[in-house]
């Protein structure tokens, strides 16, 4: 189906990206850093003035659905708990309403996506990692414009996240694909727990999200777009 392609606004190392390919999709992706790993079409740069120029040249046309992982480190569950209570991290930037502002400007369907925390996006839809049997739990929530689908159902927790937590070591069928030391997950680890084979950076495996969620995600736009043209 030549016609799906998805643009992939604050791409890091593809996690969401590869989904959408598995889905079905070509990937476009942008990011202000380097990401020599991402595996698909990529564009250096700003992502919202990317964004605005292809909206100003009408190149965005050429998609179908945008998605979009803006940083929020200032609503992330990690900033506004156990951070904001030590006195630790700094001044974060919110990039969730200018990208929200922009992403209505296209006339597309769209998809944002953040962790757990304050980030203020409607939670149109839950994902965690227990629901597609993962080694990780890594809940991601997503504000779906112009497009719903529904909410599919989340499993109970098998048990702990492996690793030390407040002074408690427990051990668990998750690992923590996050930090270093206390039990965190390796490299090799987060890449089986997570299903992402293509890069071995810390940095970026613990930024991304599972591919099999936007795998799901885009099955689910399909699922939705086929039932309004029916």
């Amino acid at each position: 189906m030549p016609d799906l392609r998805v643009l992939d606004l604050f791409c890091c190392s593809g996690g969401a990206g590869w989904g959408y390919h598995l889905a079905g999709y070509a990937v476009d992706g942008c990011d202000i850093a380097n990401r020599p790993r991402y595996p698909f079409a990529y564009h250096r740069g700003d992502a919202l003035d990317y964004l605005g120029h292809l909206i100003h040249t009408g190149d965005i046309e050429r998609y179908i659905l945008v998605h979009a992982s803006p940083p929020c480190q200032a609503g992330c569950a990690l900033t506004v708990g156990t951070n904001h209570s030590q006195g630790w991290g700094g001044t974060h930037e919110d990039l969730v309403a200018p990208t929200r502002a922009l992403l209505d400007r296209t006339g597309l369907p769209y998809v944002i996506e953040q962790p757990n925390g304050r980030a203020k996006i409607r939670k149109d839809l839950t994902l965690c990692g227990e629901m597609f049997g993962l080694g990780v739990l890594r809940h991601r929530n997503f504000e779906l414009g112009r497009w719903a689908t529904p909410q599919p159902p989340h499993p109970r927790h098998r048990g702990y996240v492996r690793g030390h937590r407040h002074g408690v070591r427990r051990d668990g069928p998750y690992v923590a694909a996050y930090g270093k030391g206390g039990g965190k997950a390796t490299i090799p680890e987060m890449q089986a727990a997570m299903g992402i084979t293509w890069t071995d950076v810390h940095e970026e495996l613990t930024e991304a999200i599972p591919p099999v969620y936007t795998r799901w995600i885009g099955t689910a736009f399909l699922t939705a777009r086929q039932e309004v043209f029916a």
